[in-house]
C-alpha cells in the first residue's frame, strides 16, 4: 500500500546558512532532538548536538570538546589562530585561564555595576528619541532607533572609544556577523570589517600604552597577576570579542524581548500594569526571553578524542556544533517549551544555557542582564502599551546570533 503523500516525512537536513532556517530554527531543532540528537550533517561535516543533557556535557568538558579552533562554524574562522580575534573564547586549559584571569582583573563586577548610571542616561536619551519618532510617525524601529545604539555605546564608553567613532565601529561590527545568502563562510565584507576593527583597536592599545586613562582599555593594559600582563594582541582580541559578541547579543536580546512579549498579549498587559514596580516582572521577562529565543544559538567545538553522546560516537578531529537554542527548548527539561511564559518556574530557568556553562561561561552575562534590565524597567515606566508589527519585522541572517535587523513597534506612552 502506498503511503499518502501527506504522511511522507521530509529528510532531516541541517543547514545553518539557510535563510529559511534563520526565520525559525525551532521545528528542526525539535526533529533533531527526537530523531537524531547527535546528527552528522554530511554536507558541512558537522556533528550537531541538540539535547540539553548532551549540550551541557559538551560545554563542561573542554578537554574533549575544545575551543582551540574557535567557536564559529565558518571555515575561515575555524583555525588554531582563532584566539587572535576571539581572545580566551578560543583557548583552553592554562592559556585560557591566564588570559581570562587577567581580563577579569580589569573587567570586574564592580566596573560593570558602576556602568548603571551611564546605561540609565543612555536609555533615557535614546528612548526619548525613539518615542518622539513614534509620536510623529505612528511607530519607531526598535532596532534602528534604540536597540542597535545603546549596547554599542555602553561598550564603547567603557572601552574609551570616542563618540565620533562609534557609528563606524557599530557598522563594522554588524558586517562581521552578517551572512550573505548562498555564501557558506564569512563574506568578503565581513573579513574586511574584521581587519578594520583590529587595526582600530591596535591604535587604541598603543595610545593607552603612551597615555593611560580610566577606561577599560587602560585597565587591560595595566592588569597584572603574578607578574603576568596582557600582550597588545591579547587586549585587541578581547576588545574585538566585546564589540562583536557583547554588542550584537544584547541588541538581539532587546529585540527578542519585545517581539515575544508583544505576541503574548495577557503577559504583556501584566508587565505593563506595574510601572511603579517594573522589576518584579522585568527580570522574569528577560530570563524567559533568554530561554525561549536566545541571541546566541550555536557554538562550534573541536573534538580532541572520540566522544560518545546519546549512544553516538563523534570521532576525534571532528567539528561539533552545540545548539544552545535547541537545548533551551528541550522537553526533557522545560515544561511546554514552545510557550513563552514569564511565570516559568525558576528551577527551570536556572537550567538555561544561553550564556554557556563551565570554564567558558560568558564573562559578559552580567553586563547583558544589567543593560537589558535598565532598558526594560524604563520602558515599562514610560509606556502603557506597545505593539510589534511582526509582519514587517526583518531578521538578521547569521550563523551565530538570532534576532532582528528591523523591528517596527507602535508605542502608547503613559499620561504625564
Amino acid at each position: 500500500m502506498t503511503r499518502p503523500a501527506s504522511d511522507v516525512v521530509a529528510p532531516l537536513v541541517f543547514d545553518p546558512y539557510d535563510y529559511d532556517f534563520h526565520e525559525d530554527p525551532y521545528p528542526l531543532y525539535r526533529r533533531l532532538r527526537d530523531e537524531d540528537p547527535v546528527h552528522h550533517a554530511v554536507g558541512d561535516d558537522l556533528w550537531v548536538i541538540s539535547r540539553h543533557a548532551d549540550v551541557f556535557a559538551a560545554l563542561r568538558d573542554d578537554e574533549v570538546f575544545s575551543n582551540r579552533m574557535g567557536v564559529s562554524l565558518d571555515a575561515t574562522a575555524w583555525s588554531p589562530d582563532a584566539h587572535k580575534v576571539m581572545s580566551f573564547l578560543a583557548l583552553d586549559g592554562a592559556d585560557q585561564s591566564r588570559v581570562r584571569k587577567l581580563v577579569s582583573a580589569a573587567f570586574t563586577p564592580r566596573r560593570v555595576r558602576e556602568l548603571t548610571p551611564g546605561v540609565q542616561s543612555l536609555t533615557e536619551r535614546y528612548l526619548d528619541s525613539a518615542l518622539a519618532t513614534n509620536a510623529e510617525a505612528g511607530e519607531a524601529d526598535w532596532i534602528r532607533d534604540f536597540a542597535s545604539k545603546l549596547p554599542m555605546d555602553v561598550i564603547s564608553e567603557m572601552m574609551g572609544v570616542p563618540v565620533s567613532d562609534r557609528d563606524e565601529v557599530r557598522r563594522l561590527a554588524d558586517l562581521v556577523v552578517h551572512r550573505e545568502d548562498g555564501v557558506r563562510d564569512v563574506p568578503k565584507a565581513g573579513m574586511e570589517a574584521s581587519i578594520e576593527l583590529m587595526t582600530y583597536y591596535s591604535g587604541m592599545v598603543k595610545q593607552r600604552r603612551r597615555d593611560t586613562t580610566d577606561d577599560l582599555t587602560s585597565a587591560l593594559v595595566e592588569a597584572e597577576l603574578d607578574g603576568e600582563r596582557l600582550r597588545d594582541g591579547e587586549i585587541m582580541a578581547f576588545l574585538f570579542l566585546m564589540v562583536v559578541a557583547g554588542n550584537e547579543t544584547t541588541t538581539k536580546l532587546l529585540g527578542n524581548a519585545l517581539f515575544h512579549l508583544s505576541a503574548a498579549a495577557d503577559q504583556r498587559a501584566e508587565v505593563l500594569a506595574r510601572p511603579d514596580d517594573p522589576e518584579a516582572l522585568v527580570v522574569p521577562w528577560i530570563e524567559e526571553t533568554l530561554r525561549h529565543d536566545t541571541s546566541s544559538q550555536m557554538l562550534a567545538r573541536y573534538v580532541v578524542s572520540d566522544a560518545e553522546l546519546s549512544g553516538v560516537t563523534i570521532p576525534a578531529g571532528s567539528k561539533a556544533l552545540v545548539l544552545l537554542g535547541s537545548a533551551n527548548r528541550d522537553e526533557r527539561v522545560f515544561t511546554d517549551p514552545t510557550r513563552f511564559d514569564i511565570h516559568r518556574d525558576k528551577g527551570e530557568l536556572a537550567q538555561i544555557l544561553s550564556f554557556g556553562t563551565g570554564r567558558h561561561f560568558c564573562l559578559g552575562a552580567n553586563l547583558a542582564r544589567l543593560e537589558t534590565k535598565v532598558v526594560l524597567n524604563e520602558l515599562v515606566r514610560r509606556v502603557q502599551h506597545f505593539e510589534v508589527h511582526a509582519d514587517r519585522a526583518v531578521r538578521v541572517h547569521s550563523t551565530s546570533v538570532r534576532g532582528f535587523a528591523s523591528l517596527p513597534v507602535t508605542f502608547v506612552e503613559r499620561s504625564a
